[in-house]
């Protein structure tokens, strides 16, 4: 270890740092007076990280022997990480101190998670990566069943600790296997052994368990079984996290393993890429047409969502990467907003997540119900909004590649998408008379939802100049 290494992993070792630092001075003032102050100040640290990326010089470098690698696709990822998890954690305090959950603890464990996202968009060898994957998914662990006076919050917990530790088994093992067939762990060492595009029966074996593994942790069908039930029981705020950073934690380190490590035969993981998204964008698609509550409606968005995202994976090229990237970010701006306005869905002081409790909510407040209706129209891919250009660049990127078929199934599947994201436009607008919603928000949810709208529509101009940053970190991606 160096001081070069040191200051290629900074971000990470400062979390790490403030995790236990934080922990240490919740454990000697108690939980009432040091909780809201240990959030804000975990809010603050990353977004000042994300500014030190941002700022950090361009180029590649390695570190701990190759374990750790700091490149423009890691720095554009963990920016998005850091501020999707810093916006998502404080709008959660007025939610979480109203029902008594507001614990020292909650933002430190939303800080170890981070840290293993920025740990798996950094990866450069299997071990790194199943190091990073499990810190994120001990901490999600817990968070998910915090509200342990709930049944369906302590049901969601165990579930998905349950499929998780499946997961990770299946993910562990897929390594195993490749590292028989490489003798070495790191990417750069796999590549190297595939010769001339032709890979050897058992790498691709250990292929598909990676996948299968990484697969459960972006919600793809058929690994999604657990979204639904975590999303419903678990806490919105958390949920709202879960919807956010995890999901572009886990795509990128996707794209990186799918690259770095197999990147000279995208014909063979193409292929599996192409099935998950197709799968992912019907079934989440058809399915969440049948949703009542609106957590559960999410859920299965983000299913559907995440093949789309795939799309541009499954592509294998640098502008499949980019499109990729950029859904990415848009789809975690779309998120934001929308779970900010679900945590102010309130009645009577207690929280609703009925989808019919919208009927007529424009009426009493039209600037809330304009955001959301914004909000679910760039999520159905409706012109001009940035969604819209969102789907439409990793579609684009299918065609390029050649598979035109896959951007068809892309187009399918998001009309159909478009009829649930409208209904709840129809019903804030020409819905039944029915008893109302509480009209007020907390102040950080309420900007962060008004903030989300404006960004969908002033978006279209330029991207907010993400484009040209994308591009760059998937050209040092895919070279």
């Amino acid at each position: 270890m160096t001081p070069a290494d040191l200051m290629t992993a900074l971000p990470e070792i400062a979390l790490a740092a403030w995790a236990v630092g934080a922990l240490l001075v919740g454990a000697w003032f108690g939980q009432d007076r040091i909780a809201a102050p240990i959030m804000w100040g975990t809010a603050a640290l990353f977004l000042v990280m994300a500014m030190w990326v941002g700022l950090s010089p361009a180029g590649s470098r390695m570190a701990f022997n190759g374990l750790f690698i700091n490149d423009a696709f890691a720095r554009f990822a963990k920016i998005v990480i850091l501020a999707s998890a810093a916006a998502v954690m404080v709008m959660g305090q007025d939610y979480l101190t109203k029902r008594d959950l507001m614990r020292f603890e909650y933002p430190i464990l939303i800080t170890l998670a981070t840290l293993g996202m920025l740990l798996m968009v950094s990866a450069s060898d299997l071990i790194a990566l199943y190091m990073g994957l499990e810190l994120q998914s001990l901490a999600l662990y817990v968070i998910a069943a915090m509200r342990r006076d709930s049944v369906k919050s302590t049901e969601a917990g165990l579930k998905y600790f349950i499929l998780g530790s499946l997961a990770s088994g299946t993910l562990l093992y897929g390594a195993s296997i490749t590292y028989g067939y490489a003798g070495t762990t790191q990417f750069a060492g796999i590549l190297s052994t595939i010769a001339d595009g032709d890979m050897p029966l058992g790498l691709l074996v250990g292929l598909v368990f990676l996948l299968a593994g990484l697969a459960f942790k972006i919600s793809a069908v058929p690994f999604h079984m657990w979204t639904p039930d975590v999303y419903e029981g678990a806490p919105t705020p958390v949920t709202a996290f879960f919807a956010t950073a995890p999901k572009v934690a886990a795509v990128i380190l996707l794209t990186r393993l799918v690259h770095d490590a197999f990147g000279s035969v995208p014909g063979d993981w193409g292929q599996i890429v192409a099935f998950l998204a197709v799968a992912s964008m019907f079934l989440g698609s058809i399915t969440a047409l049948a949703q009542s509550d609106i957590k559960r409606l999410m859920a299965y968005s983000s299913i559907a969502h995440m093949g789309f995202a795939m799309v541009g994976l499954a592509a294998g090229t640098a502008i499949g990467v980019q499109a990729t990237m950029v859904y990415m970010a848009i789809y975690v701006v779309m998120n934001i907003g929308t779970f900010a306005f679900i945590l102010g869905m309130e009645r009577g002081g207690r929280h609703i997540t009925e989808i019919a409790s919208l009927n007529l909510y424009s009426r009493r407040e039209p600037a809330k119900a304009l955001a959301l209706l914004i909000l679910m129209f760039s999520m159905a891919g409706v012109p001009p909004l940035l969604g819209f250009f969102g789907k439409f660049g990793v579609l684009r990127a299918a065609v390029d590649a050649d598979m035109t078929w896959l951007a068809i199934a892309g187009v399918l599947a998001s009309v159909i998408g478009a009829y649930y994201y409208l209904r709840i436009v129809y019903l804030m607008y020409f819905g039944e008379e029915g008893e109302p919603l509480d009209g007020k928000m907390a102040p950080v949810p309420l900007v962060l939802l008004g903030a989300s709208a404006v960004i969908m529509v002033v978006g279209v101009i330029n991207l907010f100049g993400i484009e040209p940053f994308a591009t760059t970190a998937a050209t040092a991606l895919v070279n």
